[in-house]
């Protein structure tokens, strides 16, 4: 396998105000999408919100995290077959959900669903079991895992080579950004976050979103794709289901997974969908490795 392409899809904090009008207003496969999924979001005006804002209604977990995999699933449609068909899909966190539209494992409107509720539930987790987010640069894994148990935070994020991030109650991650900083850490950056994501205070969570994976149809998948929680490649439906109820509390790992498909074959990555957050962390895992963002009617021109 040489220089296949990779689909990989971003996570929630990826979202901003006008994200998708453009392929929206130029593309009428991605107008589609869009429509699709706004009739069955009752009471969420998806459109407006992604095209206009406001950032801060758009930014609320239960609304950014539905409005990225539908502009994502947008910018994928906008693609269409071709050349360009990618050897292997991953996401981040969220980004996962539209890896497995794109894999053929689940079906759009499924996923719609499905994230929106994830969303919902996340929320109402965070409610539940306040806490918070913070970015450590410039520490190991070992040496931040230390730290962690010091101070009762949990490692959220593997994204990349000194870009971890953690999770927990506010005092923990606040305990934990003092002692990294003491251990060597360039920086600590409190997240604006609404809850302590990716962490063991989404079980409950995590429970009630697995009787909506119960009553949703999973696939194979028809590609290869990469799984946050293992790091590795699904392959049965129930693989994927176990690993969605385990991602919303699980250590997202990022890195590893990028390292796995680079290894494998893959040398250029399409980032598809809002933002250039992805971009930015595989220039860290590998600069060698080559990745387009695919978000707007010219970036679709460009691969024409």
């Amino acid at each position: 396998m040489v220089n296949k392409i990779c689909y990989i899809f971003p996570g929630q904090g990826s979202q901003y105000a006008g994200m998708g009008k453009d392929l929206y207003d130029n593309n009428p496969e991605a107008k589609n999408i869009f429509d699709q999924a706004e009739k069955i979001l009752p009471g969420l005006n998806l459109k407006k919100l992604c095209f206009e804002g406001p950032i801060e209604e758009l930014t609320q977990t239960a609304n950014s995290q539905v409005a990225i995999l539908v502009t994502s699933i947008a910018a994928l449609q906008a693609i269409g077959p071709g050349p360009q068909a990618p050897g292997c899909c991953a996401g981040l966190s969220l980004g996962e959900y539209s890896a497995l539209v794109a894999a053929g494992s689940l079906e759009f409107l499924d996923a719609v669903r499905l994230v929106r509720r994830r969303g919902e539930l996340m929320e109402q987790a965070a409610k539940n079991n306040p806490g918070t987010m913070a970015s450590i640069i410039g520490l190991s894994a070992e040496v931040l895992r230390e730290v962690c148990k010091e101070t009762k935070a949990e490692i959220a994020n593997l994204n990349s080579p000194g870009q971890i991030v953690i999770s927990g109650k506010i005092e923990s991650v606040q305990n934990a950004m003092a002692l990294a900083e003491t251990k060597g850490a360039k920086k600590a950056i409190l997240l604006n976050v609404s809850g302590p994501f990716h962490s063991s205070f989404m079980k409950e969570a995590a429970e009630e979103f697995r009787k909506e994976l119960d009553k949703t149809k999973v696939s194979a998948p028809k590609i290869a794709i990469v799984s946050n929680v293992t790091a590795d490649y699904e392959k049965t439906p129930e693989e994927i289901k176990e690993n969605l109820v385990q991602q919303l509390y699980s250590t997202v790992r990022w890195e590893e997974s990028v390292i796995k498909i680079s290894r494998e074959g893959c040398g250029t990555f399409f980032e598809i969908g809002p933002g250039k957050v992805l971009k930015g962390l595989l220039r860290r895992i590998n600069p060698e490795l080559a990745v387009q963002n695919i978000e707007t009617s010219e970036d679709i021109k460009k691969l024409q």
